[in-house]
């Protein structure tokens, strides 16, 4: 059953439910962080559309850098902001931030702790046609393995624009991780957002706390993993779904306790499989708790244009896949 405490939309199950992309989010949240401080400012690299920067550059043209297709630029130049008062949020496709300027961001960003928030977009195997080299799947494991960083993957439009938001009331280097695709809107205005920490979305009903999976996930996929609990009821079997929105740092607390009261436990995130959510759980439970695990993600294969919804059932990211995953896990307790 959905956890009644975090005023999720009820009609997430619909075949009708609202659709948004995440990106939409951002620029919704960017925008009001501008006009709530006045020391938020933008810089884009000649994606100002597409990463929905335009509002925020319209509103304030003067708190607006655009600095073409050079994101090494972009980054270093943030980074001088944010040690100045600044608070900057940079904005791209992620494949090129964080993946151009990588060193940009680990010596001029992390290193010196700025207060810069990297802004990856279209990040995922579903941006669809735009094909592989468009497609950012080990940008979570970048920044997740960079010190001082932390990383949102918000699950929704409404959590995104929550986490954009939040990251201002951060001191130092946010990765924020946004999608193209629309994808069900999963929270409410009343739903909250809390950095650091992991989110109980479903649980078993009646009074009982044990379970038979615990499924954590981030992003889009979600929703994915929520529909795959409720089907699974079906079968008798119980879950628990966890948004971990925060995949660094990770909230140990509320994952070892799902994971303790389930016995096993599956990872989902449009991602490789390799250094993302899935591989942060492996070493949280590695340290503290020895359990049955499955990995849903990209599985060190590249993607390819194609659909958004054919690209996540061709490469195992589909609810049937998380289902697979769920029964294997279980089948190791």
């Amino acid at each position: 059953m959905l956890n009644p405490e975090l005023k999720l939309n009820e009609k997430l199950f619909d075949a009708d439910v609202e659709q948004k992309p995440t990106r939409d989010g951002y620029g919704t949240g960017l925008l009001k962080a501008g006009e709530e401080n006045p020391n938020v400012v933008a810089l884009c690299a000649d994606l100002t559309e597409s990463t929905r920067t335009e509002a925020f550059a319209k509103k304030f043209p003067d708190r607006f850098f655009e600095v073409g297709v050079a994101e090494q630029n972009m980054a270093t130049i943030a980074a001088g902001l944010g040690i100045s008062g600044k608070i900057p949020f940079i904005a791209s496709y992620a494949t090129f931030s964080p993946g151009r300027n990588y060193e940009q961001i680990r010596t001029t960003i992390a290193y010196n702790n700025s207060n810069v928030k990297i802004a990856g977009h279209h990040a995922g195997i579903s941006v669809g046609p735009d094909g592989a080299t468009h497609q950012a799947t080990e940008d979570i494991a970048i920044m997740r393995a960079m010190p001082n960083m932390k990383v949102f993957v918000p699950c929704d439009a409404l959590e995104a624009e929550r986490a954009t938001l939040s990251a201002v009331k951060i001191s130092g280097p946010v990765y924020l991780r946004f999608a193209r695709e629309k994808s069900p809107v999963i929270t409410t205005a009343e739903t909250p957002f809390r950095p650091g920490r992991a989110d109980i979305y479903w649980q078993p009903s009646g009074n009982g706390k044990k379970a038979d999976v615990a499924i954590v996930a981030c992003g889009a996929l979600v929703h994915a993993a929520l529909l795959a609990a409720k089907e699974l009821e079906k079968e008798k079997i119980t879950a628990y779904v966890v948004n971990s929105h925060t995949v660094k740092p990770l909230d140990e607390d509320v994952i070892l306790k799902v994971a303790e009261r389930a016995g096993a436990v599956v990872s989902v995130e449009e991602h490789q499989v390799a250094g993302g959510l899935g591989g942060a759980l492996a070493e949280l439970f590695a340290k503290h708790r020895p359990i049955p695990m499955e990995f849903v993600g990209l599985n060190d294969t590249f993607g390819e244009s194609g659909r958004p919804d054919e690209l996540l059932e061709k490469y195992g990211m589909g609810r049937r896949d998380i289902i697979t995953a769920i029964k294997r896990a279980m089948a190791r307790k």
